[in-house]
C-alpha cells in the first residue's frame, strides 16, 4: 500500500492536470481527502509522511479521489462545508455555501437592532444563512423556507446538529405558504444566473441543483418575484436584502425603487464586486 508521501506526490499532480488547479489548492484538497479517510488532522499528515494506508483506507481514498477527478465538488464528497464559522451538511439537493454569501449574513446582522426581530430567509437550501443569523442572534425569531423538501430536510438536520432552536422551517415556494405573516427583515440568496449561461456547464455548478441557480433569460425572474411580493410581508421600516450576480446590482436597485423601497444600496464582497443589494420599506400603513 502507498504512503501519505506517495499519495501526495502523485495525486496533487493528477488533480492539477484534471481540474486546472493551482499547486497549493490541489495539495490542500488531497490533504483534505486523506484527513477524512485516515481520521487525522493536517498536522498528522505533515508529521507522518511515511505512514502507509491500509487496504481499506486506500480503497476509500481512491473512491473519493476519483469523484474529485471527475469534477465533483469537494463539499459533496465530504458532505460538509464551513460557513460563517459553522459546519454545515450539504448534499446535491442544496447549493454549496460560499464565502461571498457571508456578506449577506453580516449585513442582515447589522439590521437586527432588538430582541425578537423577525427574520425570513427565502430559499434556505442547507439553512446556512438562516442558521448563521440565528446562531449569532439567538434572540431573533428566524423563519426559513424552501420549495424543496429534500433541501429543507438538510436544513432541519443542520439546525439539530448545531443545536440552534430559534429557527422555524416551512415548505414554501417563496411567499406562497406565508400568507398573513410579517417580518422585520427578509433575506435571500435566490437563483440569479441566466438560463443559457455557459458557466452552468462548468466547474462545481455542473453538480449543483439547477433550480437553485438559474432564473430566466436574464437571471432575474426570481428576484423580480421576491421584490414584487416582499412588501406584503414586511412591516413599516422593514428591510429586504438579496444576493445577486456580479453585473446585476443596478438592475436590482431599479427593481427595488420601482417597488417603493427607499434607502436602496449595494454592498461589495471581498473581491470588490457589488454582491448584495437591499432597500427599506418606509411609510407603510
Amino acid at each position: 500500500m502507498p504512503s501519505i508521501r506517495e499519495r501526495l506526490a502523485q495525486d496533487v499532480a493528477a488533480l492539477r492536470q484534471a481540474l486546472d488547479l493551482q499547486q497549493d489548492e490541489a495539495r490542500s484538497e488531497v490533504q483534505t481527502l486523506l484527513q477524512t479517510v485516515l481520521l487525522v488532522n493536517r498536522a498528522y499528515l505533515l508529521a507522518h509522511p511515511e505512514r502507509l494506508l491500509t487496504e481499506q483506507e486506500h480503497s476509500q481514498y481512491q473512491t473519493s479521489l476519483q469523484r474529485r477527478l471527475q469534477g465533483e465538488p469537494l463539499a459533496y464528497i465530504l458532505s460538509e462545508r464551513e460557513f460563517f464559522g459553522l459546519n454545515f451538511k450539504v448534499t446535491p439537493a442544496t447549493l454549496i455555501p460560499r464565502p461571498d454569501t457571508e456578506l449577506l449574513v453580516e449585513l442582515a446582522l447589522s439590521r437586527i437592532s432588538s430582541a425578537g426581530t423577525r427574520v425570513l430567509d427565502l430559499g434556505t437550501g442547507s439553512g446556512a444563512i438562516a442558521l448563521a443569523i440565528a446562531h449569532s442572534r439567538p434572540d431573533a425569531k428566524v423563519t426559513a423556507v424552501d420549495a424543496s423538501e429534500a433541501a429543507l430536510s438538510v436544513a432541519q438536520e443542520n439546525a439539530g446538529c448545531l443545536e440552534i432552536s430559534n429557527v422555524r422551517f416551512a415548505l414554501s415556494n417563496w411567499f406562497a405558504a406565508l400568507a398573513g405573516l410579517h417580518f422585520d427583515l427578509i433575506v435571500s440568496n435566490p437563483p440569479y444566473i441566466a438560463a443559457n449561461d455557459r458557466h452552468l456547464a462548468q466547474g462545481d455548478l455542473r453538480f449543483e441543483p439547477v433550480g437553485a441557480l438559474a432564473s430566466g433569460t436574464d437571471g432575474l425572474d426570481d428576484i423580480r418575484l421576491i421584490i414584487s411580493e416582499a412588501g406584503a410581508h414586511l412591516v413599516a421600516g422593514g428591510w429586504l436584502m438579496v444576493e445577486h450576480g456580479y453585473d446585476q446590482s443596478e438592475r436590482v436597485q431599479t427593481l427595488l425603487r420601482s417597488a417603493g423601497f427607499e434607502n436602496v444600496r449595494s454592498d461589495n464582497d471581498l473581491a470588490g464586486i457589488a454582491r448584495v443589494t437591499g432597500g427599506q420599506l418606509l411609510g407603510k400603513t
